[in-house]
């Protein structure tokens, strides 16, 4: 499992849409950990100890029997070459590997949509879904979005149980919820607790929304991409995190908002992608000094540091020194609230921004952009020959890496780029020595080439590479 150091959140971070997910937080006096649960059959189960207990008048009975029926066991397979030909010539790796139990996923749709985690379901070459009553079902690969960790699955089949999406902006701190999942391969589990914080940030490095809700109901290796839902079942939260010491549930866990889930669910069937919006500013929390300063009644809000030209904030007039003190009907009461509701919006999308400027609070109403400052959709474009989908380089990527032009590898299915190892965010600058400036510049290639192609580019990283793909 890959770790990243744990850091205090100071100074400025970018105020874009974009949101992701990070395998593995540790604090530096390596105490606690952060870890996304994944199931392994070794790990120990600690007994937790709670006084919390329910209002004598609540039942969740009824709940969790209608809701765990809609909680799905994934499980996924990988392809292995079996000799040294296969892993040489790139002949289709065989299955050598049993089907693995890995996490959990929530049918929200009763024609077979499945929303889990994208850690769940990452790098593999088959996915299994097994029912609550036994049965079983290949499910094909929809789309994922990395930065929210969320994935899409679809199975065919009709008239199944599902959990309808709640609103995560209603919740309360102590409310109680359920959490259902399959921990530790112990199938349809449900555990209770309440909702210990909204908005909470992880300090994630990676991630430029890093907004969960925090709950204290049990959650472990195995409950990935299981639902959270309230007394009501509906779905508020798909299960993704915990804070542990010792890889299993010690009292905290974290769920992606469902209004976020949303989102990402609607772009994926309809775009194939996450459309962003982007609003183009740097931003701090408003702390004791900055209240002091700009003579603010509270430290309730979010201090706009700098403001990017040809973005959606300098477009709309939000200014430096302006304090975001709600979006819509929303406080923004910290950078997570900011983040989390922005992302629930689409370039082009118009949004009423309430600040607070030289002592008065002024609305402004700002139409998000995309990555390269438009107001338009992206889209992503497949290759069936390569096992592939792809999209062009944001102009904040090209410079950011000090590039020209290039597609990005949105996504990988069974096919050449896995056979020869091509990994999801790779940066194509070249095909055969030819530069490479959109998709239909890599099908042309193709279409010119006679048993292969060399493919040139970049990660996002920096680290460069290089593959030959056979088209035979």
């Amino acid at each position: 499992m890959k770790k990243y150091l744990a850091y205090i959140l100071i100074g400025f971070i970018s105020a874009v849409t974009t949101v992701g997910v990070s395998k593995f937080l540790e604090n530096k006096d390596n105490t606690n950990n952060l870890k996304i649960e994944k199931l392994t059959e070794d790990k120990k189960i600690h007994r937790i100890n709670t006084s919390a207990m329910p209002p004598a008048n609540m039942d969740f009975m009824a709940t969790a029997k209608t809701a765990v029926d809609a909680v799905v066991h994934v499980k996924k397979q990988y392809g292995q070459p079996q000799n040294f030909y296969e892993l040489m010539f790139g002949s289709p790796a065989s299955y050598t590997q049993k089907v693995l139990p890995v996490g959990s996923g929530v049918i929200i749709s009763s024609d077979g949509y499945i929303v889990t985690n994208n850690h769940v379901i990452e790098q593999t070459d088959y996915i299994e879904v097994v029912l609550n009553d036994g049965n079983s079902y290949p499910a094909k690969l929809i789309g994922t979005d990395l930065q929210t960790d969320i994935a899409l699955l679809k199975i065919e089949a009709k008239d199944l149980p599902f959990i309808p999406m709640g609103n995560s902006d209603d919740i309360e701190l102590g409310q109680w919820v359920l959490a259902i999942g399959n921990p530790f391969n112990l199938t349809s589990t449900v555990t209770a607790g309440i909702i210990s914080a909204k908005a909470r940030r992880m300090g994630m490095n990676n991630r430029s929304v890093d907004s969960f809700i925090q709950t204290d109901a049990a959650v472990n290796p195995g409950n990935s991409g299981g639902a959270l839902i309230n007394i009501k079942g509906e779905l508020i939260g798909i299960n993704t995190l915990i804070y542990s010491g010792t890889g299993s549930f010690i009292g905290y866990s974290f769920a992606v908002p469902v209004n976020l889930v949303k989102k990402v669910v609607k772009d994926l069937t309809e775009y194939g992608k996450v459309q962003r919006g982007y609003l183009g500013i740097s931003i701090a929390d408003v702390n004791e000094k900055i209240a002091k300063e700009l003579n603010l009644k509270n430290n309730n809000g979010v201090l706009i540091t700098e403001v990017t030209e040809n973005y959606a904030a300098k477009k709309a007039g939000l200014e430096v020194k302006d304090v975001i003190v709600k979006i819509e009907d929303t406080k923004t009461e910290n950078i997570s609230a900011l983040q989390e509701k922005v992302a629930e919006y689409r370039p082009g999308d118009k949004i009423k921004f309430y600040v607070i400027r030289e002592g008065k609070e002024k609305e402004v109403e700002v139409t998000l952009t995309n990555a390269d400052g438009e107001f338009k959709f992206t889209k992503v474009e497949s290759i069936d020959a390569l096992g592939a989908k792809f999209e062009k380089v944001s102009k904040n990527d090209q410079e950011r890496l000090n590039i020209k032009g290039g597609v990005i590898v949105k996504s990988i299915s069974t096919g050449k780029f896995r056979i020869e190892g091509v990994k999801e965010g790779f940066i194509i600058l070249t095909v055969n020595k030819t530069p490479v400036f959109s998709v239909e510049d890599i099908k042309k290639e193709l279409d010119k080439a006679d048993g292969g192609i060399l493919i040139e580019g970049i990660y996002p990283n920096g680290r460069k590479a290089y593959y030959a793909i056979g088209l035979n």
